[in-house]
C-alpha cells in the first residue's frame, strides 16, 4: 500500500469513527473541557541560556521521547549550497569527538531506543526515544551528538553519495518530479523552491568547513526548543538538561527573512513529456504562512474542497462521479513563510485535460457560491473530532508541542483549537476562497504521454 493510499485509508477510518460518534464526541468534549484546562498538555520553562523547555508529563508508560527543534533549516543556507541544513542534521549521529557512528548506533540499539536527526525548510530536529530507565544514558548520547559532531570527511562522502542515489531515484518517480518542478517554478530562487536535500551539484559544493560553520552558527540554545513527553516531570527534565547541556552557550542569531514573491499574473503551464501510463498533474500558487489569521478558515475551506478525502468536492466529482482518478486532493502548505496551496492528481493520459478543467470548475464554484451548511458542519466536525488523535503517542504530543512553540500558538492552543474551528462561518469560507484561490493564475505542471494526452495547451 502506498503512503497516499495508507493515508486515505487511515483518514477514512478516522472519519467513520468521528461521524459515528457524532453527538457523543461533542458531549465528551464538553465534559472533558474542565479536565483539559486543569491539566494542560504541557508545562513550559526557559533556561538561562535561552533554551525553551516544554514537558508533557505522561507517566502511563515508562518511556520518554525527547525532541530538540532548532529554528534553522534550508531557509538559512546559500542557494549554491542547497542541502547544507539537511546534510548537517543527517551527519549528527554519524560521529562525535568521543564516539564513532557504529558506537552511537550500537549504544542506542542496545537499549531498544531511537536516535534520529532531520531538517526541513524551516527547522531541524534531533529526536530521542528511550525507556525511562535509560533516559540518563539517552540524554548523554543526545547531548554528545548535538554538541560535539566531528563531520568526518569519510562520513560526509558516504552520506553525500547516499543522498545522490536518493535524488536520482526520485527522478524516476513522475509524481515527485511534478511536485518538485511545481515548487521550483512557483518559488524560483526562494529556498521553498528547491528540495530540502539539495541537488547532486549543490551537494558537491558543500565542504566540511561549511558544515562546521552552519552547525556553530545556528545550533544554539537561544534558537531552539526542547520538548520531552512521557514518564518524566518538568523538574526532572530540567535536571537532565542542566547536567548534560550545561556547556551549550548562547549564540548570535540573525533575522530570517522571506524572499519577496511576486504573484504570477496568469497561469503558467509546464509540460514534461514522458511515456507514462498515467498523467501526473499539480496546480497551485502561493498561499499563506501558518501564523496568518485566515489559516483556520482556509483549513475548513480546504477540507471541503479537496483535503477531506472521499467526502471532498474534488474526490466526489473527479473520482466518484467521473471515475477519472483514484486520488485527487488539495493541500494548504502553510509554513514559517507563505507556502504553496496546491491540487494534485493522477489520471489516465486521455482524461488529463477534462480532469484539469474539472479541478478549475470546482475551484470557481467554491469561489462563486461558497459551501453548504452541511459541508461546513461536517468539515468542522471532522477537524475538531480528529484533533485529539494528535495526542495518541508521546511522539505525537512532542511534535505538537514543538509546533505550538515554534509558531507562537500558546500553551492553551489545544483548548482553543476546537473553539477557533467552530467559529468559522460560511461567510468566512466564501471570503477566503475568493481572496486566496486563483484558478486563472498559478503554476500548472503536467507530466504526460504527449501522444495520448493531447493537451489543448
Amino acid at each position: 500500500m502506498s503512503n497516499r493510499s495508507r493515508t486515505l485509508f487511515e483518514e477514512c477510518a478516522v472519519r467513520r469513527r468521528v461521524k459515528k460518534a457524532g453527538v457523543v464526541v461533542l458531549l465528551l468534549g464538553l465534559l472533558l473541557c474542565p479536565l483539559v484546562e486543569a491539566v494542560p498538555l504541557g508545562r513550559r520553562a526557559e533556561m538561562e541560556n535561552g533554551l525553551t523547555l516544554l514537558v508533557a508529563e505522561r507517566p502511563t508508560l515508562p518511556m520518554v521521547t525527547v525532541q530538540i527543534l532548532l529554528k534553522t533549516g534550508s531557509v538559512l543556507e546559500p542557494k549554491d549550497k542547497a542541502g547544507l541544513a539537511h546534510l548537517t542534521a543527517a551527519l549528527l549521529p554519524l560521529g562525535t569527538v568521543s564516539r564513532t557512528a557504529p558506537e552511537i548506533s550500537e549504544a542506542i540499539e542496545f537499549v531498544g531506543g531511537g536516535l534520529n536527526a532531520d531538517a526541513s525548510w524551516d527547522s531541524s530536529t534531533l529526536s530521542l526515544t528511550v525507556l525511562k530507565k535509560d533516559l540518563d544514558m539517552g540524554m548523554a548520547l543526545l547531548a554528545d551528538v548535538l554538541l560535539h559532531p566531528t563531520f568526518r570527511e569519510a562520513e560526509i562522502a558516504r552520506k553525500v553519495q547516499e543522498l545522490k542515489g536518493r535524488i536520482r531515484r526520485k527522478q524516476e518517480d513522475p509524481g515527485t518530479v511534478a511536485h518538485e518542478t511545481f515548487a521550483g517554478t512557483l518559488f524560483g530562487d526562494d529556498p521553498y523552491g528547491r528540495p530540502v536535500e539539495g541537488t547532486e551539484g549543490s551537494l558537491d559544493r558543500i565542504t566540511r568547513q561549511d558544515l562546521v560553520d552552519f552547525h556553530r552558527g545556528s545550533y544554539v540554545p537561544n534558537n531552539s526548543i526542547m520538548v520531552a513527553g512521557g514518564d518524566v516531570t518538568l523538574e526532572e527534565f530540567k535536571g537532565y538538561v542542566e547536567k548534560y547541556l550545561k556547556g551549550w552557550a548562547r549564540g548570535s542569531i540573525g533575522p530570517v527573512k522571506a524572499a519577496s514573491r511576486v504573484p504570477h499574473p496568469r497561469r503558467q503551464v509546464v509540460k514534461i513529456d514522458r511515456g507514462v501510463a498515467q498523467a501526473n498533474i499539480v496546480w497551485g500558487h502561493v498561499g499563506i504562512e501558518r501564523q496568518h489569521p485566515d489559516y483556520y478558515a482556509l483549513s475548513v475551506m480546504n477540507q471541503i474542497l479537496g483535503g477531506g478525502g472521499l467526502t471532498s468536492r474534488l474526490m466526489r466529482s473527479i473520482r466518484e462521479k467521473q471515475g477519472w482518478a483514484y486520488d485527487v486532493h488539495s493541500a494548504l502548505g502553510a509554513r514559517r513563510f507563505p507556502g504553496p496551496f496546491l491540487v494534485a492528481l493522477q489520471t489516465k493520459n486521455e482524461t488529463a485535460s477534462p480532469a484539469i478543467e474539472e479541478v478549475f470548475k470546482q475551484i470557481r464554484e467554491i469561489r462563486n457560491t461558497g459551501v453548504t451548511a452541511e459541508e461546513l458542519e461536517e468539515a468542522k466536525g471532522f477537524l475538531t473530532g480528529s484533533f485529539p488523535l494528535r495526542f495518541d503517542t508521546n511522539q505525537d504530543v512532542v511534535g505538537l508541542l514543538a509546533g505550538m512553540e515554534f509558531y507562537g500558538l500558546g500553551m492553551d492552543y489545544p483548548e482553543r483549537y476546537p473553539e477557533i474551528i467552530q467559529a468559522v462561518t460560511g461567510e468566512d469560507v466564501l471570503r477566503v476562497a475568493r481572496k486566496y484561490l486563483h484558478p486563472d493564475r498559478g503554476i500548472l505542471v503536467v507530466i504526460a504521454d504527449p501522444d495520448k494526452a493531447k493537451l489543448p495547451f
